[in-house]
């Protein structure tokens, strides 16, 4: 039986790692097979892109080249990782997926969001996630949290006025699909966000009877 796939996405210093780390260490503890994985640069090829993507000394990427090297990261991630997985019946836990090309190269580059769309459903063979939470934060907040924890790239570096359409971007998207999204408040507590997280996993994973018994959050 086909596995579960699960995505984070927000902006940048919204916790996405920290939540995506404890759901996959709680489902872990619970007998699950559970590949993390992160976009972009989780693979060998896929590292180099990232390179390419982040760098500062990128600074002249232009905005179609961007999108196009994201979805060409992607291509190669679900066709090495995230396809296999699901395949043998893992649960996937991956930080970013296409709405953060949607969101970041779609709104914030200002790109038309139907082509970013298309190229990126046949990079992805189409592969949509079961559930995406969705941690929204006010950017100007997530950008500060992001510098503090050391982050900065070429893409962090663009602006409030890009960060505040990329979060238009997300909170767009959640509501065209509230079904398959999960969206909370990047400010409350760590525990608090995990426990609505992984109560709304534990109801997917039920519903999908892609377990032996009941996952208990």
């Amino acid at each position: 039986m086909r596995g579960t796939f699960v995505v984070f996405e927000g902006g940048d210093g919204v916790g996405k790692s920290t939540q995506a780390g404890l759901l996959a260490a709680w489902l872990a503890a619970r007998g699950r097979e559970v590949v993390r994985t992160f976009e972009p640069g989780d693979g060998e090829v896929n590292a180099r892109i990232r390179a390419i993507l982040l760098s500062p000394a990128t600074a002249g990427l232009g905005p179609k080249a961007e999108a196009l090297l994201f979805a060409a990261d992607r291509a190669q991630h679900v066709h090495e990782l995230i396809r296999p997985a699901l395949d043998r019946g893992a649960v996937v836990v991956c930080d970013r997926y296409v709405d953060s090309t949607l969101a970041y190269q779609g709104a914030g580059r200002v790109l038309d969001a139907a082509s970013v769309a298309q190229i990126n459903a046949w990079a992805t063979g189409g592969l949509v996630p079961d559930l995406t939470v969705l941690l929204d934060l006010d950017p100007v907040a997530a950008l500060a949290s992001a510098r503090r924890a050391g982050e900065h790239d070429r893409i962090e570096a663009a602006g409030t006025e890009f960060h505040a359409r990329v979060r238009q971007g997300f909170l767009g998207l959640a509501a065209a699909a509230p079904e398959r999204y999960l969206v909370l408040p990047a400010r409350e507590p760590v525990a608090a966000l995990h426990e609505a997280i992984r109560s709304r996993v534990a109801t997917l994973l039920d519903e999908r009877a892609d377990a032996p018994g009941r996952l208990i959050p």
